[in-house]
């Protein structure tokens, strides 16, 4: 039984910051990554960024590096994608997916587990 829930998402303006969260059930260690992607409209779903639960350690694509920061609070099982000087393409469904493997890669298909989504749309 695993179940990841996603929330935090909405509008904001160019520039802005927003914090999504993912709460995942179970312990942790049953799934070491975890990761968060993005689909834009008309696009495929792409990596953003993942965190590992052993040691905390985390990583972010280059288009986010410096603006995106992911983060865990052990305790709680859960995720955060905090994100600043927001851009109008970043605009995307985000998702948080979990692996059971410790080197999922980059890719959808190297993750088990996902949650439903939460729309991030940015003006101008």
């Amino acid at each position: 039984q695993v179940q990841l829930v996603e929330s935090g998402g909405g509008l904001v303006q160019a520039g802005g910051s927003l914090t999504l969260s993912c709460a995942a059930s179970g312990r942790t260690f049953s799934w070491p990554i975890m990761a968060w992607f993005r689909q834009a409209t008309g696009k495929e779903r792409e990596f953003v960024g993942l965190i590992a639960w052993s040691d905390g350690s985390t990583d972010c694509v280059d288009s986010v590096k410096g603006r995106f920061t992911i983060s865990g609070d052990n305790a709680k099982n859960t995720v955060y994608l905090q994100m600043s000087s927001l851009k109008p393409e970043d605009t995307a469904v985000y998702y948080c997916a979990a692996a059971g493997s410790r080197r999922p890669g980059t890719s959808e298909g190297g993750y088990d587990y996902w949650g439903q989504g939460t729309q991030v749309t940015v003006s101008s």
